[in-house]
């Protein structure tokens, strides 16, 4: 007896998973309740555990895109159930030779069956291909295994060949795009009189039928040949087709195109001082499927700079305080806290005042109404393993500076180990991602949806600037304000940047809330 094991429900707006590893693999033992899988989906990464105990057979591979409910593998128990099985062969053995018979008496009839002829994978990204042209016509006998038509992927033509011989009956025109697993055809045995006399005609005219095709087939480009050949001026007659019957293929054409001018440099002595240098050195490439978190995260961009009014604002920031601040007090707040003092702290609770005063920036459209909150949930842009997450620092106004950085560095160290729930990443009223540690001079951040604003952080940089009249070198750093300009005016968007400024500035304003 095998238990099915499925894909759970892993959220409410998730419809489908990656199947990013398996854990255990196929035939392996495995015990109540332990791991075999993760799972992935657009948000978070999530263990699969076995059901009961047993032997494991996988039923879906690692990168398989799964929906919700869909078969991942099975777990079957040992012992009788196994040796019963062993001994079911011989009875299976014998059906066979007793319908072996009524096959053989009903051939007459199975002759005249239809086999209908799909468009058969040809790639792993290849989802529709061209019927280019057909090689045989409507109600043509063919062979099996004989090419019937000519598809044409974006990347390569195929050859469409007979599953059985018997007659053609066309189901899709030339030009016709069609998608993997579509009809092409089908194909109609003969009768009784037609298994009998098959072997005859398959002797005989064997000749003329090769010969045939060799006529029809020799010398003829394929349509990617075709092209290639156009392109490059070369006379098909002239190239040596080394395809079925003598058809000139893709690479016949490449290497023509490649010959081509090496004939022609007899004549002339002079191209050869013109002549283009090969690169030298290997010049691979690689391909990999996008995860379903980079699909998201790609569709959703794409989403915000289509459906919002978005504009940046920016200003700059004079870092010096903060800096002589964490220089003078780290070691004893890292001594009391268990933790250090970092940067994100300072900006996440100035972020937090400004929003008091400017609520609109940490709004949302909801339909038709404007959702205002009168909290602030702050979303920090992390940079996991699989890709930019964010998770959410709960009521962040709320909290102390030693609370911000541990809540911090504690979402921080489950993105890097791919823990975060769907609660950790869901909500959010006010996005902070800072590029500066990555050396990011200035930027404009994308919103965060369905949020309405988000604050940009840079690299601090020495430079000349003015204070009262004299030129002095202070480590500055400039600040992005992305915002969506249907709910938040210029007005608040830039009072909203000055009053961050002014917090980050004089930090004491943040300690007596002034």
């Amino acid at each position: 007896m095998s238990l099915e094991i499925k894909v759970p429900p892993v959220g409410e707006s998730i419809t489908e998973v990656t199947l990013s590893r398996w854990i255990k693999k196929d035939g392996d033992t495995v015990a109540m309740d332990e791991v075999i899988a993760e799972l992935e989906s657009d948000k978070a990464t999530f263990e699969l555990t076995a059901e009961s105990a047993g032997t494991l057979k996988t039923l879906a591979k690692e990168g398989d895109t799964l929906a919700i409910g869909a078969p991942v593998a099975s777990i079957s128990a040992g012992g009788a159930p196994a040796a019963a099985k062993s001994a079911a062969p011989a009875p299976v053995a014998a059906k066979t030779e007793t319908t072996a018979q009524p096959a053989a008496t009903n051939n007459a009839s199975a002759g005249a069956s239809t086999s209908e002829i799909k468009v058969p994978p040809v790639g792993e990204s290849i989802t529709e291909v061209t019927l280019s042209r057909w090689i045989k016509k409507d109600g043509d006998t063919v062979a099996m295994d004989e090419a019937i038509a000519e598809l044409e992927s974006d990347k390569a033509t195929f050859e469409l060949t007979a599953d059985k011989a018997g007659t053609l009956k066309t189901l899709a025109k030339e030009g016709d795009v069609l998608t993997i697993g579509a009809a092409v055809a089908s194909i109609t045995g003969g009768g009784a009189s037609s298994g009998a006399a098959a072997p005859a005609p398959a002797a005989v005219p064997s000749t003329p039928a090769a010969a045939a095709d060799k006529n029809y087939a020799s010398g003829t480009p394929s349509p990617a040949a075709a092209k290639i050949l156009a392109e490059k001026g070369i006379d098909p007659s002239s190239v040596n087709g080394t395809g079925v019957s003598g058809r000139i293929t893709k690479d016949d054409a490449a290497n023509a195109q490649a010959s081509a001018p090496k004939a022609a440099t007899p004549a002339p002595s002079a191209p050869a001082a013109a002549s283009v240098p090969a690169p030298t050195g290997a010049r691979n490439e690689r391909r990999e499927k996008m995860s379903s978190l980079r699909k998201t995260v790609a569709k959703r961009l794409v989403t915000v700079k289509n459906e919002t009014a978005m504009l940046t604002t920016f200003n700059e920031v004079d870092m010096s305080p903060i800096m002589e601040l964490r220089t003078k007090y780290k070691d004893k707040f890292k001594e009391k806290h268990g933790i250090g003092l970092g940067f994100m702290s300072f900006f996440t609770k100035a972020v937090t005042e400004a929003l008091k005063e400017w609520p609109s920036i940490g709004a949302r459209i909801d339909g038709e109404e404007v959702v205002y909150s009168d909290y602030a949930d702050i979303s920090i842009a992390v940079s996991a393993p699989k890709g930019l997450v964010v998770p959410v620092l709960r009521s962040a106004d709320k909290m102390s500076l030693a609370e911000i950085e541990k809540g911090i560095a504690a979402l921080a160290a489950k993105a890097r180990d791919n823990k975060l729930s769907l609660e950790e990443m869901t909500g959010g009223t006010f996005t902070i991602t800072n590029g500066g540690v990555f050396g990011s001079m200035m930027s404009t951040p994308i919103l965060n949806s369905p949020q309405s604003a988000i604050l940009g952080m840079h690299n601090i940089i020495e430079r000349p600037v003015a204070v009262n009249g004299q030129v002095v070198i202070r480590p500055m750093m400039y600040l992005a304000l992305s915002y969506d300009h249907r709910i938040v005016d210029g007005r608040e968007s830039v009072s909203f940047l000055v009053r961050v400024k002014q917090l980050l500035e004089d930090p004491a304003r943040l300690l007596l809330g002034v």
